[in-house]
């Protein structure tokens, strides 16, 4: 017997050793499989992006759940002889990045951006993201995770960088890709905008005030937010109100206003609830989305009263220059004073955080990139973007797992707006626009060319002018993160070129994300690769949950409740984290992290060391290439086994890897150890009958065997070690990472 059996297992003497002979091998990737004879030419593929980790940190049990389900799959489908490529990457998570870098950059030298030219921090941010990449990288491998490290890729490395510029020029020239002056999401905090999936809505109690504008005002209204109410351009009631009906059309002039004059319209219009507040709406155009929307409905004017540091643009000496906050506090106080306020009372109200710094959302009107997903598309047959991300998962062609999430997605699109891609930040893919100097020196023999300069271009690199000297001005703002993730599964194949890893593995197959990050990543993959490509970005989306403590909550830093993977692996080894992660909980679920069940797997993972030194142990005399006679009762046991990995296979097919897990716990644990091999001890001894003692250990093996590689997706470190002490056949590979799955 090897005389590794002879000792406890070990993990953190075998998991390092065993990775390095998986990398060694070069099996993680599909070419060398193929070009070994491990994998036919023509065998079909199985493909799948890793959702790339923030450059932020460190990884978090979040990513070692992932890496858990996808390297599950990933290695199942590379046993069934399948092309299998899993594609490792990382993001430059531009806001969150650079917000992280920034906070540390202040505490160590009490400097921030402004106090380096741009092309300076820039580098400095992407030092730091690259640093914490490396760390990344190396927790990946830690994890177990078989990706193929030949085709790792960054949102922010070149080939990338070339995708994201070919896929905004195409968008622009065919006018999806516009500049206007549309209200945004601004944090003041971060200086730049955000998306409206970037908003963390936090509850917090408010004051809801019930006013009137003047004493001659005939409509009260309600609002959380005095202060706005200086911007107020008109009064919106439902058309169906019957209150307020004989006032709609009519204009008041409100001389003062807390020192500022108003100009108001008593409008209808279909949105407005008439059974909220006071069922009428003060339309503050300028800081309210959906104030925006009516005052384009009914062609009112917009008037900016909070600027981008949320302080206020007009008024006199009161409020003037003041934080929102305060000014709220002198309108209402002038209210009550006149005599206008009618009501104050306290509720509770979900305020809009940015969620990388933290500041309160200013929803202003700036001049902002957007991309028009209304648009009529002329290439796509006059379609539109949200049609283009409806239709694959409307005909199921791409399958939602769970499937109640399809509908959320639906409601997603029906309620999407145009996306602002443009942020205020030094950190990402900088916007491929250039504006011509307004300075015009005409080359010599060009003098009656100026006309035709062109005074923007959309370029990958600096333009210069064919008629005058003037330079060309790169646009000072940074695309959107979710623009390049956008582009991820398709620009990690090498797209725009049409490469043969393209040609081979895309669509892909499988996308493993959590559910929150369903609308503002996976939707914008499927727009991406149905406006780009023409196809599908994957075929299935498993939506998984997240981590949270033993007790439920969300881990943070202000809670303290952070548990880094690397410590648990350090002290149960990474196969009995991973199992933890799969068994028991399903798709779009929560999980509660618990250390003991963790714990339960580490003695599973003993169990099968001890299994397997019991079935080695009684192995002598025996030929594994020989084919014995078996007993009728061995050779149900045999069937019994067969039936199981019949079903194994078909959870994983159907990606139910948590039933799969558990059913083999279950298995090796109750029927393989508490009943198989405790019934056959008597068999094997030496004076039990020659032919049942055959027979016995033929069907030991082959049950050991099957089970290890079935078992090889969720724990494929000590599956792996045992494989290479227990007795295999000629045909066998050396690595159990590329055998054969059991049919």
């Amino acid at each position: 017997m090897n005389d590794k059996l002879l000792k406890p297992y070990n993990p953190n003497e075998t998991e390092a050793r065993i990775y390095k002979r998986w990398e060694d091998s070069g099996y993680f990737n599909p070419d060398v499989c193929i070009a070994k004879g491990i994998t036919k030419p023509d065998a079909p593929h199985f493909s799948i992006v890793l959702p790339p980790p923030n450059v932020t940190g460190r990884l978090h049990l979040g990513h070692a759940l992932e890496h858990s389900l996808q390297d599950a799959v990933v290695r199942f489908e590379r046993m069934r002889g399948k092309r299998t490529v899993w594609i490792p990457g990382t993001d430059h998570a531009a806001i969150a990045t650079q917000s992280r870098f920034e906070k540390e950059l202040q505490k160590e030298s009490g400097k921030s951006r402004h106090d380096f030219p741009r092309e300076e921090f820039f580098k400095m941010i992407n030092e730091f993201g690259l640093k914490n990449q490396k760390d990344m990288l190396i927790q990946m491998r830690l994890l177990g995770s078989s990706l193929d490290w030949s085709r790792e890729a960054f949102t922010l490395d070149y080939k990338r960088s070339m995708a994201v510029k070919t896929a905004f020029k195409k968008m622009y020239d065919e006018g999806l890709i516009y500049r206007g002056n549309r209200v945004i999401n601004w944090d003041p905090k971060g200086q730049t905008t955000i998306a409206d999936d970037e908003i963390i809505y936090e509850e917090r109690e408010a004051k809801f005030y019930t006013f009137k504008y003047s004493k001659d005002f005939p409509i009260p209204i309600s609002t959380t937010r005095a202060e706005t109410k200086v911007g107020d351009t008109a009064v919106a009631v439902n058309p169906k109100d019957a209150r307020y009906k004989e006032y709609v059309g009519k204009t008041y002039l409100i001389k003062d206003f807390c020192g500022v004059p108003l100009t108001i319209k008593v409008i209808a219009d279909e949105s407005v609830e008439a059974d909220f507040g006071t069922g009428a709406l003060g339309v503050t155009p300028a800081h309210s989305q959906i104030d925006a929307d009516i005052a384009a409905r009914h062609n009112l004017p917009t008037v900016q009263v909070i600027n981008e540091y949320a302080k206020m643009m007009i008024g006199d000496e009161r409020i003037l220059g003041k934080k929102t906050t305060e000014a709220r506090e002198v309108i209402v106080s002038w209210l009550r004073n006149q005599g206008l306020l009618e009501k104050e009372e306290t509720i509770k109200q979900n305020i809009s955080t940015a969620e990388r710094t933290g500041g309160i959302i200013e929803p202003l009107p700036k001049l902002q990139w957007f991309i028009d997903v209304n648009k009529a598309i002329p290439s796509k047959g006059g379609k539109t973007l949200k049609e283009l991300m409806r239709e694959p998962v409307a005909s199921k062609k791409i399958n939602i797992l769970p499937d109640h999430f399809e509908k959320i997605y639906f409601n997603w699109i029906d309620n999407l707006r145009d996306w602002c891609i443009s942020r205020q930040i030094i950190y990402g893919h900088r916007i491929p626009v250039w504006y011509h100097e307004l300075k015009c020196i005409p080359k010599q023999g060009h003098e009656q060319d100026i006309v035709k300069c062109e005074q923007i271009l959309i370029s990958a690199d600096k333009p210069k002018c064919e008629f005058c000297d003037a330079q060309y001005i790169q646009d000072s703002d940074t695309l959107d993160t979710w623009f390049s993730s956008g582009l991820w599964t398709f620009s990690t194949l090498g797209w725009p070129g049409q490469t043969t890893d393209l040609k081979t593995y895309h669509p892909t197959s499988l996308m493993n994300p959590g559910y929150e990050i369903l609308f503002f990543w996976v939707a914008r993959m499927v727009m991406m690769s149905e406006y780009l490509l023409g196809d599908i970005p994957f075929k299935t989306v498993y939506l998984h949950g997240i981590v949270r403590d033993s007790k439920g909550k969300k881990f943070s830093k202000s809670a303290n409740n952070g548990i880094e993977p690397e410590e648990v692996i350090k002290q149960l080894g990474t196969d009995a984290l991973r199992m933890s992660m799969i068994v028991g909980i399903g798709p779009g679920n929560d999980i509660n992290f618990d250390l003991q069940k963790v714990k339960a797997y580490s003695k599973f993972a003993n169990k099968l060391w001890n299994i397997t030194r019991f079935v080695v142990s009684n192995l002598e005399d025996f030929d594994p290439n020989k084919k014995y006679k078996l007993t009728a009762a061995d050779t149900a046991l045999l069937e019994e086994q067969k039936n199981l990995a019949k079903k194994i296979s078909e959870d994983m097919e159907t990606y139910k890897f948590y039933l799969a897990a558990e059913n083999l716990y279950h298995y090796i644990w109750h029927t393989f150890a508490d009943k198989i091999i405790e019934e056959s001890k008597t068999r094997l001894s030496r004076s039990a009958d020659n032919k049942d003692r055959e027979s016995i250990q033929s069907t030991l093996y082959t049950i050991l065997k099957i089970n290890l590689r079935l078992l090889h997706p969720f724990m494929p470190f000590i599956t792996e070690e045992l494989w290479s002490i227990i007795p295999r056949v000629s045909t066998d590979n050396d690595l159990l990472l590329v055998e054969s799955w059991p049919n």
